[in-house]
């Protein structure tokens, strides 16, 4: 065999070698159970710099304890209950997820949006997610007070309700133990800091371990 005929076949081999490579990693993230987060800014990391936010210290968390799971994280900056109503539906039919967590109701709130529409909203949203065959984690939020006592304690009891109701999981208050600590959150007081997105994977990893199952297996 000369130089040149060598050279062809090992090449032949190396890119048989990467194509088989290329092939395993794509159906290992294929197999992967998806976790999909449908959020708005709080989730989708608005003012943090990229691979700061909760979502991604949840992947590594699941990485890190053997988890097979991948996070997809569909959260927008501004998104709605409605909002993502609207296009929960393609992406549960684009990912497939095992687990779905809502992060929404922020910025209806914040809006003085109609608590009826919210909870409607909320309320199909798990439905749909469910029919789909995925389990599903809600997270709430809270209002300050000059929203008013009556507006205020509708919106908190909004979450509840619908995991009662549908009875899923619920994290009570994505920024419980410190809310009210304003060397947590940007300059905005609505946006949490990089300092404070531990605390938010905190909140969340409590509710959500539960659906996880077995590290290394799936539930």
């Amino acid at each position: 065999m000369n130089s040149s005929s060598s050279f062809r076949s090992v090449l032949r081999s190396l890119t048989a070698l990467a194509a088989a490579l290329f092939c395993s990693v794509v159906f290992a993230q294929a197999a992967a159970p998806v976790i999909l987060i449908v959020g708005d800014s709080i989730s989708a990391g608005y003012g943090l710099r990229p691979g700061a936010g909760w979502t991604t210290l949840l992947q590594q968390r699941l990485d890190a304890e053997h988890y097979p799971h991948r996070v997809v994280n569909a959260s927008s900056s501004g998104d709605t209950s409605a909002g993502g109503r609207a296009r929960l539906a393609a992406l549960l039919a684009q990912h497939r997820p095992a687990i779905t967590i809502v992060e929404l109701g922020g910025n209806d709130g914040l809006r003085g949006g109609s608590l009826e529409a919210l909870r409607s909203n909320l309320d199909a949203m798990v439905a749909t997610a469910q029919k789909a065959g995925s389990r599903v984690l809600l997270v709430g939020m809270r209002l300050p007070p000059n929203y008013g006592p009556a507006y205020v304690q509708r919106f908190d009891a909004t979450f509840a309700d619908v995991a009662k109701a549908r009875k899923i999981a619920l994290v009570p208050f994505l920024f419980d133990g410190f809310g009210e600590n304003n060397a947590m959150f940007q300059p905005d007081r609505v946006h949490p800091t990089a300092a404070a997105q531990p605390k938010l994977l905190d909140n969340v990893w409590r509710e959500l371990r539960p659906l996880l199952g077995t590290p290394g297996k799936t539930k």
